[in-house]
């Protein structure tokens, strides 16, 4: 006789949930079992969106305001009853691919630490309530990059990393985990627009990867799944690439 779904009675924040990655990421782990509020902006369709899917609860909110993120946090206790996973994905996609480490990059790495720290620690509180609280932060697609940066991208994930680690060791005594995860070309709605554009980017990032493919959001949302059940009980401060392997091909 097959036991209760993996996540059953976690209740799930998922940010930026409209599409893509935390979309995929909401559909299934609303499908294991947990009780899932999408969260994206007014303008995203999200209200419409998941309108009739079963164990989703969508929302509007501002999400590239870190005043606000108190404020959001506490609408979604209200509307979940309490926070077990927080997926931390924000709207940061820039204007155009970037190829180099500059003002404009350090600023977009800025802003993401600054919404994903905002974030965590508005729901550090109800987190530590948790029996499995879990935090997992979303790494910048390989499609933000132009085809010469790749060391803008690998600077991006370290950049990332640096700050999972310090929140997994600020949460780590309320057994709360955090770990992040590295997505590289990953065939999401912004993705398609840029590939469309450029092609030769397109190109460069199949024969980047061993897997010699783009990925689909659903491989992502399968290591969420991961992290967020007890199968990673004792793994944080670390991430996960899913990129199908990179090769030195380019």
């Amino acid at each position: 006789m097959a036991g209760p779904p993996r996540l059953y009675g976690l209740n799930a924040l998922v940010l930026n949930a409209a599409g893509g990655i935390s979309e995929a990421i909401a559909r299934t782990l609303a499908k294991h079992g947990a009780a899932v509020l999408a969260v994206d902006t007014k303008n995203s369709g999200v209200m419409q969106h998941y309108a009739a899917v079963k164990g989703i609860t969508p929302m509007t909110a501002a999400l590239i305001d870190p005043d606000g993120m108190p404020g959001l946090i506490g609408d979604a206790v209200k509307k979940l009853g309490g926070i077990d996973i927080l997926v931390n994905d924000f709207p940061l996609q820039p204007d155009a691919p970037l190829d180099q480490v500059d003002e404009k990059f350090e600023r977009l790495l800025r802003s993401r630490a600054t919404l994903t720290m905002a974030a965590c620690r508005a729901a550090s509180p109800h987190l530590q309530k948790s029996p499995q609280g879990r935090i997992i932060n979303i790494g910048f697609l390989r499609s933000c990059f132009t085809r010469h940066g790749d060391a803008a991208y690998t600077h991006a994930e370290q950049d990332l990393a640096d700050m999972t680690r310090v929140l997994a060791a600020e949460m780590g005594e309320f057994a709360i985990n955090a770990n992040y995860i590295q997505p590289g070309a990953v065939m999401t709605p912004e993705s398609r627009e840029v590939f469309r554009k450029d092609k030769a980017l397109r190109d460069h990032c199949i024969r980047g990867s061993a897997a010699r493919r783009l990925g689909e959001p659903v491989d992502v949302a399968k290591v969420a799944l991961f992290l967020a059940s007890d199968d990673a009980v004792f793994v944080s401060g670390t991430g996960i690439a899913v990129d199908g392997g990179r090769t030195h091909a380019g």
